[in-house]
């Protein structure tokens, strides 16, 4: 059986909320092990003199819970 935990991550992008959103999972496999799936929670951006100048997305990232590394050593 396995768990798997949930995490929310912003990204941001000037350029795309896709690109945020590949940029929330980019920075979050740094440090995080076997990512399996993402989902895509919230859109938003920054508007400065009626443009848009940088998408926001919220991810939630999904990974399984990794036993406890002093069981392991036991």
């Amino acid at each position: 059986m396995t768990a798997v935990k949930v995490i929310k991550v912003l990204g941001t992008s000037e350029e795309s909320w896709e690109a945020a959103a590949k940029e929330a999972v980019s920075q979050a496999s740094k440090t995080i092990d076997d990512i399996h799936g993402v989902d895509l929670e919230g859109w938003t951006a920054t508007v400065e003199n009626g443009q848009i100048t940088e998408y926001k997305t919220t991810v939630e990232i999904a990974f399984p819970v990794q036993e406890d590394r002093q069981q392991q050593d036991q």
